[in-house]
């Protein structure tokens, strides 16, 4: 950008010099011209004047050409110190929170257009940085308010069955399995907790090994054999075969935790959930797809944002702190591999690429 801007500057000084030394030559010679056309006596004072000029008029033009040499370097070198002033004051609108565009001189269009470039990404970044801190400050919000509904169930029912004897063996496992269900609610809303501090506080970074990833599916699938049974589900894995791959077995886990939870989480009751993986020469592709409600393109755009939640829901279970796709994502990206997501006629479906070495 300095570079341009001094090479704009000294061609138009040595331009300016040219069109002058030229412009001396043409009244030099127009000068010569209208004196051959007249006749003068050696005694009058423009004879001697022309006379003298004539003498000297290599050192004449030379002082005149230096003199104008002079005034255009100064007249640009104090255009180019005000060009100074002009982008110093410029510079404190690039810290202004409006969206007013920078206006230079024609001279220094190269330079508004990038400090209007940098002045909009700033801008871009302290609306996204501001977005997010207040998504998640809602969400701690929510989660606080949250956690004071399942602990007091826990202790109310707790409390009657401490205080009341003669309840029925009948009622006495209604209020425990009540209980035991709200305090388990009480856990997922720490763990969002825990969730939303490591995200913060600490950089997720891989220890890879290598692992046979097709039984790494077999075995989170048949943990996740209870919840599929709550919606009767079904979950088919096409796999190939000693799926040899080096990754971190215990991020990878997580990821793969995320998107089975998501598809039980917003799946239709009594669907099938398919999991495919396919090893090919240039690394491994998977596809996780559920049948549920479609997903609108604008929220497949934020799918992956931190802190965000597709129902926007606090009040269930499918509500969680909105982490979970943003650091699936991040693992992904810590392999060397992709993760998209896309939805239609009611299917919803995450495909992930992972290079055989990461």
């Amino acid at each position: 950008m300095n570079g341009n801007l001094k090479n704009i500057i000294w061609a138009r000084i040595f331009t300016t010099i040219l069109l002058s030394s030229l412009s001396l030559l043409v009244i030099l010679v127009f000068a010569f011209i209208i004196y051959r056309k007249f006749t003068f006596y050696e005694d009058e004072i423009v004879y001697l004047l022309v006379q003298l000029i004539k003498e000297h008029l290599l050192c004449l033009f030379v002082f005149v050409w230096l003199i104008d040499v002079i005034f255009v370097i100064c007249s640009y070198w104090k255009k180019s110190l005000g060009y100074i002033d002009v982008m110093m004051n410029a510079s404190g609108q690039l810290i202004s929170a409006d969206d007013k565009l920078i206006h230079l001189p024609i001279e220094l269009k190269e330079v508004e257009d990038q400090m209007n470039e940098v002045k909009q990404k700033a801008i871009k970044s302290i609306r996204l940085a501001k977005e997010e801190e207040q998504r998640k400050n809602d969400l701690i919000i929510y989660l606080a308010h949250d956690l004071k509904t399942p602990l007091t169930s826990v202790i109310g029912y707790l409390t009657l069955l401490h205080d009341e004897q003669q309840i029925s063996k009948e009622l006495q496992h209604k209020y425990l399995s009540i209980s035991l269900d709200r305090a388990e609610r009480l856990e997922d809303l720490i763990n969002e907790f825990f969730e939303i501090t490591r995200f913060n506080l600490s950089q997720l970074t891989i220890e890879p090994n290598q692992i046979n990833l097709a039984r790494m599916l077999e075995q989170i699938i048949y943990e996740f054999r209870p919840m599929f049974a709550n919606k009767n589900l079904q979950c088919t894995l096409h796999s190939t075969e000693n799926i040899k791959i080096k990754c971190d077995a215990n991020k990878l886990e997580r990821v793969f935790d995320n998107l089975i939870r998501n598809s039980i989480n917003y799946s239709f009751e009594n669907s099938t959930i398919e999991i495919t993986a396919a090893q090919k020469s240039d690394g491994v592709y998977m596809c996780f797809t559920n049948h549920g409600n479609t997903i609108s393109k604008e929220k497949l755009n934020r799918i992956f944002e931190e802190f965000y939640r597709l129902d926007g829901s606090r009040a269930t279970k499918a509500g969680g702190a909105g982490l979970g796709l943003a650091i699936a994502k991040k693992i992904i990206t810590l392999h060397n591999g992709t993760i998209t997501s896309s939805s239609k006629n009611e299917k919803i479906n995450f495909k992930i690429y992972l290079p055989i070495f990461p």
